[in-house]
């Protein structure tokens, strides 16, 4: 399975971008899907989740800022970044976990946000 993700760039402190994330599997099956980044000189964090009843979680660095979305029809998944902080500056990376019928993790490539102050 192969994660394709998009949408990273360099923008201002204040703007907005949106990752995209395209898996080769339906992730009409997925059972937990996530957003994660890792800052330079950092570990990796989670950053938003959604499992498959579409619950969502935020990390308190990003609640009210980021919103974690899916399009079963375009099979992508989402976070909408707005409100940015030259903090949130970071590679961010897809993972999607499927429970059935055996356990399968995958992860995307990362995709490399910048927000300049």
């Amino acid at each position: 399975v192969q994660l394709q993700a998009s949408g990273g760039g360099l923008v201002q402190a204040g703007g907005s971008l949106r990752l995209s994330c395209a898996p080769s599997r339906s992730i009409t099956r997925a059972n937990h899907m996530g957003w994660y980044r890792q800052a330079p000189g950092k570990q990796r964090e989670l950053v938003a989740e959604m499992t498959s009843d579409d619950s969502t979680n935020f990390s308190d660095s990003v609640k009210g800022r980021f919103t974690i979305s899916r399009d079963n029809a375009k099979n992508t998944v989402y976070l909408q970044m707005n409100s940015l902080k030259p903090e949130d500056t970071a590679v961010y990376y897809c993972n999607i976990n499927f429970y059935a019928p055996v356990r399968s993790s995958y992860w995307g490539q990362g995709t490399l946000v910048t927000v300049s102050s």
